[in-house]
């Protein structure tokens, strides 16, 4: 049984998300909070709730152990968008987005 966690506008643009969320893909819950602990990024402490999200979800609403699940899919989508200018020369601007991003985490049961 597939649950998932979604975390919604978070500060970072997804292409930096799915640098992390591509180490994650396929390990078991332990294995990608540990790893995603020591990672250097201090966006892995986002994804890591998401990923502790994703398991209480389905302890408390689907009664799985959370030994047994691992991470199926991981993916980072595009969010609100900040426009905002930066003044250049000559009386001229230049635009500058701050991207947000969604990042949904599914976690599934592993076969015996």
């Amino acid at each position: 049984m597939e649950v998932r966690a979604v975390a919604r506008n978070l500060r970072i643009s997804p292409r930096k998300v799915r640098l992390i969320l591509n180490e994650v893909k396929g390990k078991s819950v332990e294995d990608a909070v540990a790893l995603l602990r020591f990672m250097p990024s201090p966006h892995a402490r986002d994804i890591a709730r998401v990923v502790h999200s994703a398991a209480a979800n389905a302890e408390n609403n689907h009664s799985l152990s959370t030994r047994d699940l691992f991470v199926k899919h991981a993916y980072a989508d595009e969010g609100l968008k900040l426009k905002r200018f930066r003044a250049r020369s000559r009386g001229r601007v230049s635009p500058r987005l701050h991207r947000f991003s969604h990042v949904t985490i599914v976690v599934d049961e592993e076969e015996a």
